[in-house]
């Protein structure tokens, strides 16, 4: 590394180690955004990695990434990839204020945090916001985003947006067959995409965290809790062909 490059990086810890976590929206906010893309999902069960499906006409990951490029206020989207996936580079290179980041991890948290270390090293502050947003869900909406970001604006933390839970839920016994009780949904929501918190938080909880599964398990685990901003029904994540069939039918009509 260089002598410029170190400095960048020395200076961005040294704002971390003096960071609190801002009461207040500071109107030169600054957006950047991450995808991990390096996964195969293979509880599909496709021949290839899910985010290159296509979905009324075009690749999943595509979706995902116009979504967020249709927020102009979003500077950068760094979408991380398998360290030998040449397929993103060709697809995304055309496309403004995109980077593909070929450093991938075993995990989502190795990925998002390859990412959130590219911003980091380039433009973006400790103190800047970054959106975190899964490949499979090529459902979102601008308005989703809007959301997102209006109701973050007064945080402490940051959050997710999430849906409230509709049915009724029941956690299974040990046997996994019989139902040991049934919980209490009204404060029940499932966790959706973009995950949205302040750089250097989010990198320090995500290095001494590395068992979570998403970026607000990670925050939760720091003593802090995220607020959830209420997204849409249309922003669920590709797991099975089921859902592959009925994101179809939703992208169609848009």
């Amino acid at each position: 590394m260089n002598g410029a490059g170190k400095t960048t990086i020395l200076a961005f810890r040294r704002a971390r180690r003096r960071q609190t976590l801002p009461t207040v929206s500071d109107p030169a906010d600054r957006y950047f955004a991450v995808i991990p893309a390096a996964g195969v999902g293979s509880r599909l069960g496709a021949m290839q990695p899910k985010q290159y499906l296509a979905l009324a006409g075009r690749p999943m990951l595509r979706w995902s990434v116009d979504a967020l490029l249709a927020a102009p206020w979003i500077e950068r989207v760094v979408v991380v990839v398998a360290p030998d996936d040449r397929r993103a580079g060709t697809l995304l290179a055309a496309l403004p204020r995109v980077e593909v980041l070929a450093a991938g991890g075993a995990t989502r948290r190795d990925s998002v945090l390859a990412g959130l270390r590219a911003l980091a090293g380039s433009a973006a502050g400790a103190r800047h916001w970054v959106l975190v947003h899964d490949a499979a869900r090529p459902g979102l909406r601008p308005t989703d985003l809007e959301r997102l970001r209006a109701g973050l604006a007064q945080s402490p933390v940051g959050g997710l947006l999430a849906v409230p839970v509709s049915d009724t839920v029941k956690r299974a016994g040990e046997d996994g067959r019989s139902v040991a009780a049934t919980l209490e949904r009204d404060r029940l929501w499932l966790a959706q995409t973009p995950q949205m918190f302040r750089l250097g938080p989010l990198i320090d909880a995500l290095e001494a965290h590395p068992a979570v599964t998403d970026e607000a398990a990670a925050i939760e685990r720091t003593g802090h809790a995220p607020w959830l901003i209420e997204g849409g029904r249309e922003n669920f994540k590709v797991t099975t062909a089921e859902d592959l069939e009925l994101m179809q039918r939703l992208l169609e009509r848009r």
